[in-house]
């Protein structure tokens, strides 16, 4: 590798729901996704365990 080059940016390894997954945040701080944020936030609701919502007994009806 010369001075001026590069490395290739490596993917990151995903969930298979979340295949396409790519983020970045541009020169304004403005955060950009591949994914809509709607269906990231239906991904983690589903697979992501909240400790705040472990009580509620409507938890089931949430992750449907």
């Amino acid at each position: 590798m010369t001075k001026n080059q590069k490395p290739e940016k490596e993917k990151a390894r995903v969930h298979k729901d979340l295949e396409g997954f790519d983020i970045s945040i541009d020169s304004f701080g403005e955060v950009k996704s591949a994914l809509n944020i709607d269906d990231i936030n239906k991904f983690l609701n589903k697979n992501v365990d909240d400790k705040k919502l472990r009580d509620r007994e409507d938890l089931d009806d949430l992750k449907k």
